[in-house]
């Protein structure tokens, strides 16, 4: 079955309990993705999040309004056929953080910085005993190795569910102390996205903004919450939510 099929087919959208989760089915079918795997999410609360995107479907599917089952798709499809290679990469990220290069000037600028960014580095540095430098300018410093290190566990923990929320959590904001902390934190999304988006945010004070870079922005805030929703709701001690 193709579930991207240009009109939609069926009546009935139901919920049922499969080996390692839950599966929805369309009239009984069982709905694949786009590998042709059965889609079986692991929590009842994804289950029910996507359930409603294909009951809210009308005559032609809109793939672009059901971010619960692409993200499914991909934690099936792309995440745990290659979960290694997933982990290497966003660790990477914290080697560059986007939180540990921080502006020369104005102090106008750099006291924001540090006003913003400081206290996310702090959280990251208590909870992991792990520590990333940071410095003024664009030149690349190494982070150290042993922090680095300390800071990749938490995604060994991940089911594939949750890694392909801290994915895009990561990739979309440019941070992965962001990331871990809109994971593991008691920070509000909006707010993680907002301190994520602070030299943007500086530029358009300064110069004004771009009506196609605002709602190219406003589309990644909605991303970035959806994947910190996402990761929640992949919980497993949801299952009986």
């Amino acid at each position: 079955m193709n579930e991207w099929a240009t009109k939609r087919f069926w009546e009935k959208v139901a919920i049922a309990e499969e080996t390692g989760g839950y599966a929805i089915r369309l009239d009984d079918r069982p709905i694949r993705t786009p590998a042709k795997q059965l889609l079986v999410v692991p929590t009842e609360r994804i289950a029910k999040h996507i359930a409603a995107e294909w009951e809210a479907q009308e005559e032609k599917l809109r793939p672009l309004t059901m971010p619960w089952t692409r993200s499914a798709n991909a934690a099936l499809d792309k995440i745990a056929p290659q979960r290694r290679e997933v982990m290497d990469h966003l660790i990477g990220y914290a080697g560059s953080d986007l939180l540990c290069y921080r502006a020369e000037g104005p102090e106008a600028l750099t006291g924001r910085q540090r006003q913003v960014w400081d206290p996310i580095l702090d959280w990251v540095a208590d909870t992991y005993d792990a520590r990333l430098d940071v410095t003024a300018g664009i030149m690349p410093i190494q982070q150290p190795r042993d922090a680095l290190q300390r800071l990749a566990e938490p995604m060994a923990d991940m089911s594939d569910f949750q890694l392909a929320g801290f994915h895009d959590m990561v990739a979309l904001s440019g941070s992965y102390a962001i990331a871990l902390a809109a994971a593991f934190g008691d920070h509000l999304a909006s707010t993680l996205w907002d301190a994520s988006r602070l030299d943007e945010n500086w530029q358009i004070e300064q110069w004004g903004e771009d009506f196609e870079a605002k709602r190219d922005a406003e589309a990644k805030k909605g991303s970035f919450v959806h994947a910190t929703e996402l990761f929640s709701a992949a919980r497993i001690s949801d299952l009986t939510d």
